[in-house]
């Protein structure tokens, strides 16, 4: 009977406990429901400390953005991708008219001929040639160019020509002081001219003075209306299935790579039959055949 009463008042009390806590529940949730817990109070966002506050986060917002963006480094223009061009804002023909350029085994070695080549706009120019970093000795070159430029211009401006008679019309026997008796050129570019016409055993094209270093266009114009290519040069041709290397390489059109690929051509061809064949080596420079022949033959 014990037993029995004092399980009775335990499941009573397990009872009472239990609605108890119902009935916190229910007060709870009329709380929140019914009550009201907005304030009134008004921020005051005009305050000076909350301005200060402001304007640190919008200072750390921006440097934080500032080093997300991606940075720029000094870069050679000639060997641009399509990715790189793109983040420059260069469109694809731009990039392309490039890629066409190098095909040609040809280098952009100013800003000046970079948009001469590519066709960028002077503002896309103003803004990604800060970035240019060519060789130093291109600069130096560059540099060198323009001021012999600024002296022959200053010398052709405020001089006249020395000498308006020479001893003979024939670009391949004009003498050094022949060459100067044409307005704009001196003393500088006469020794050029002579220089390289001896170094290609004489002018074959009259366009091969445009591969003098360091005179324009202007000047090579006045040139060739003074001067005329009457017989080609008797230029020593050698033997491309027997030559060495080095013979090679001293024809004024080849450099270290393409004389590489010529001796690989020939290895594979064991002898060339004749010299149009070299045309068939990858990345031969078309345009410079009519030249390079001028100095080989296959036998």
């Amino acid at each position: 009977m014990k037993i029995f009463k004092s399980h009775f008042w335990y499941n009573k009390r397990q009872r009472n406990g239990i609605f108890f806590l119902v009935f916190i529940i229910v007060i709870l949730q009329f709380v929140y429901f019914f009550s009201d817990f907005s304030s009134d109070a008004i921020t005051d966002t005009s305050s000076k400390e909350l301005l200060t506050f402001q304007k640190q986060i919008d200072s750390l917002k921006s440097v934080e953005l500032e080093k997300r963006k991606p940075k720029t480094y000094p870069f050679n223009p000639n060997y641009i991708t399509d990715f790189k061009g793109e983040q420059l804002g260069m469109s694809l023909q731009e990039i392309d008219r490039l890629h066409a350029y190098r095909a040609q085994r040809k280098f952009v070695n100013s800003a000046q001929e970079f948009q001469e080549i590519t066709k960028v706009s002077d503002s896309l120019l103003n803004k990604i040639s800060l970035y240019f970093k060519f060789p130093d000795w291109v600069v130096k070159r560059n540099k060198l160019a323009s001021n012999n430029k600024s002296k022959v211009n200053s010398v052709y401006k405020e001089t006249p020509s020395k000498r308006t008679s020479v001893t003979t019309d024939d670009i391949n026997k004009a003498t050094q002081q022949d060459f100067e008796a044409v307005n704009g050129v001196g003393e500088v570019i006469s020794e050029r001219i002579i220089k390289y016409r001896k170094k290609l055993q004489g002018f074959s094209f009259a366009s091969q003075l445009n591969e003098v270093w360091g005179v324009d266009k202007s000047t090579v114009a006045r040139v060739v209306k003074r001067f005329k290519i009457y017989e080609k040069p008797q230029i020593q041709k050698i033997n491309i299935n027997t030559a060495t290397f080095k013979e090679v390489l001293k024809n004024p059109y080849i450099d270290y790579d393409l004389c590489k690929k010529i001796f690989e051509y020939r290895d594979e061809a064991a002898e060339l039959q004749n010299i149009v064949e070299i045309k068939n080596i990858d990345g031969f420079p078309i345009e410079k055949y009519d030249r390079i022949v001028l100095y080989l033959k296959a036998e």
